[in-house]
C-alpha cells in the first residue's frame, strides 16, 4: 500500500471525496511519518495523534465528505493559535498552561472544511525572532539540518517541507510566514489586511500580522487561501500582461543581498518577461527612517504581548525586545509612521503592478540555541539574512514567498512578489507561471531522502 504522505493537499482531498482511501489512513500515514522523523527535525511541540485519529473518523463519517474542499487533509497548526482542547504555549513558559475553549476562526475554517489538526508547531518565544528555537525546543530547515527553519512560523514550514502534512498555518508579523517558506522551500502568502482573519494576540501587533497558508505547491496555497478567506481566489489566467517591477537591493542601507538570492531574482525576471510581462528594473522608494520604523514597530508588538507575563520566565532576548518597545506602543498604535509609508509606495505600485525581489537576503542563521544569546546579536543575525520582508506588514499590503533556485549545499532559495490591496490572486497566478517554468522540489529535503 502506497504511503500518503508527500501528495498534495489538492490530491489527498480528492482521493478522500472518491473513497479511494479514509482521512484515517491519510493521517495514519503522516503521524508515523512525525513519529520517525521529526526527533530530526523538531517541527512540532505538541503532536494530537489519538486527537487526529478520532477526527479523521469523525471527517470520514460526515454527510459532506464529498463537497469538502480539505477533505481528510492533514495540516499542522502554528502555536500562537487556539485550537480546542490544546494549550497555546507561544514558544514560553510564561504563558497559561490552559487548555483552549474553543478554535480561533481560522482552524474552525479548516476543520469545516475538512482537515484534521495533527499537531502544534514550533515557535520562538511569543513569536519574536527569526529562528525558531526556546524552551520546548529548536525546528531546524529539513534541507540542511545544520541551519534555522526561520521563524517564526519555522515550525510549521519545518513540518510542511519534511512532507509531515502537506499544509500548515502561520501567520505574518514582520515576515514570519514569508521568511522561513524561503528557507524551506515553500510557497506562502502573507494576505492584505482584512483578507484572512487575523485575532493573533492582542492586536495582531497593531493590525500587520496576518494568518495565511504554508503548502508545496502554488495550488495547495490557493485552495488553503481560499478557506482561510472563505472565498474563492481567483486561479490560473488571472494576471494577463502584467507591468513588474525588478528589485534587487535590500529596503535596509547596508545590508547586502548574497549571489544566489539575487539570481533567483533574475531568474524569474527572465521567466516572467518570457512570459510576456513587462518586467524592469526599478527601485521601490524606501525611506532611510524604514529600518528605525520596522523596528518600533517589531520591539512595540512584543510589549504589548508580554504584557501580564511573568518576567522572569521570558527569555533575555524576549525580555529586552518587549523592554525596549514599551516606549513606542503609543506611536506604533497610532499608525502615523505606517500610513506615511503607504503614502511615500503607493505612486510605485501604481505605475508597477507588481514588484518581484529576493525573499532573503542570505541563508538562515545555523540552528542554534540563539534564545541563550543576547538581544543585539540576535536583532543583528536576523537583521542580515531577512530584511526585505516588513515594509510589506508595515503598507498592510499583499507579498508572497516562491521557491526558486538553490544555494550551493542544494537548499532552496526563493523570490518575494508584492502586490497592491487585492491582488492576492493575481500575486498567485504569477507564481503558477514560475512554478511551471521552473518547478521546485516539493518537500522532503536531501536528509529526509
Amino acid at each position: 500500500m502506497s504511503s500518503w504522505t508527500g501528495r498534495t493537499a489538492v490530491e489527498i482531498a480528492a482521493a478522500v471525496r472518491e473513497r479511494r482511501v479514509t482521512p484515517r489512513e491519510v493521517v495514519v500515514d503522516h503521524l508515523d511519518r512525525i513519529a520517525r522523523l521529526d526527533g530530526r527535525i523538531g517541527a512540532f511541540r505538541s503532536v494530537r495523534a489519538a486527537a487526529a485519529r478520532a477526527e479523521a473518523d469523525e471527517v470520514g463519517a460526515r454527510g459532506d465528505l464529498a463537497r469538502l474542499p480539505l477533505a481528510g487533509v492533514p495540516v499542522a497548526v502554528k502555536d500562537n493559535l487556539p485550537v480546542r482542547g490544546e494549550t497555546m504555549r507561544v514558544g514560553s513558559t510564561a504563558t497559561p498552561d490552559t487548555p483552549a475553549v474553543e478554535d480561533h476562526v481560522t482552524v474552525a475554517r479548516l476543520r469545516a472544511a475538512g482537515a484534521v489538526v495533527v499537531g502544534l508547531t514550533q515557535v520562538p518565544e511569543l513569536c519574536v525572532f527569526g529562528t525558531t528555537d526556546g524552551v520546548h525546543g529548536t525546528a531546524r530547515n529539513p534541507w540542511d539540518t545544520s541551519r534555522s527553519a526561520g521563524g517564526s512560523s519555522g515550525g510549521s514550514a519545518a513540518a510542511v517541507a519534511a512532507g509531515f502534512a502537506p499544509l500548515a498555518l502561520g501567520n505574518d508579523g514582520m515576515g514570519s510566514l514569508r521568511i522561513p517558506a524561503a528557507v524551506c522551500g515553500l510557497v506562502t502568502v502573507k494576505p492584505g489586511h482584512g483578507t484572512v482573519p487575523a485575532g493573533i494576540g492582542d492586536g495582531a501587533w497593531f493590525g500587520m500580522a496576518e494568518n495565511g497558508p504554508l503548502a508545496t505547491t502554488v495550488a495547495d496555497a490557493r485552495l488553503m487561501l481560499s478557506v482561510l478567506a472563505d472565498t474563492d481566489v481567483p486561479g490560473a489566467g488571472e494576471p494577463g500582461v502584467r507591468r513588474i517591477a525588478v528589485s534587487l537591493r535590500s529596503p535596509l542601507a547596508g545590508v547586502p543581498v548574497a549571489a544566489p538570492y539575487a539570481d533567483a531574482v533574475r531568474e524569474a525576471a527572465a521567466v516572467l518577461a518570457g512570459a510576456g510581462h513587462r518586467v524592469r528594473r526599478a527601485e521601490p522608494p524606501y525611506p532611510l527612517s524604514l529600518g528605525v520604523t520596522a523596528l518600533t514597530h517589531w520591539t512595540a508588538g512584543t510589549a504589548v504581548d508580554a504584557r501580564g507575563l511573568d518576567p522572569r520566565l521570558l527569555d533575555r532576548r524576549t525580555r529586552v525586545h518587549a523592554a525596549v518597545g514599551r516606549r513606542f506602543v503609543t506611536a506604533a498604535r497610532s499608525g502615523a509612521a505606517r500610513e506615511r509609508l503607504r503614502r511615500r509606495l503607493e505612486p510605485f505600485l501604481t505605475e508597477y503592478d507588481v514588484l518581484l525581489t529576493p525573499a532573503l537576503a542570505r541563508r538562515s542563521p545555523r540552528s542554534a540555541p540563539w534564545h541563550r544569546r543576547g538581544w543585539l546579536r540576535n536583532l543583528l543575525a536576523n537583521t542580515a539574512y531577512a530584511p526585505l520582508t516588513p515594509p510589506w506588514n508595515l503598507t498592510g499590503w499583499p507579498a508572497m514567498t516562491v521557491p526558486l533556485g538553490a544555494l550551493p549545499s542544494g537548499a532552496p532559495t526563493a523570490v518575494q512578489l508584492v502586490g497592491r490591496p487585492g491582488t492576492e490572486g493575481r500575486l498567485l497566478a504569477l507564481a503558477e507561471q514560475l512554478e511551471e517554468s521552473r518547478p521546485w522540489r516539493r518537500g522532503g529535503g536531501p536528509p529526509l531522502g
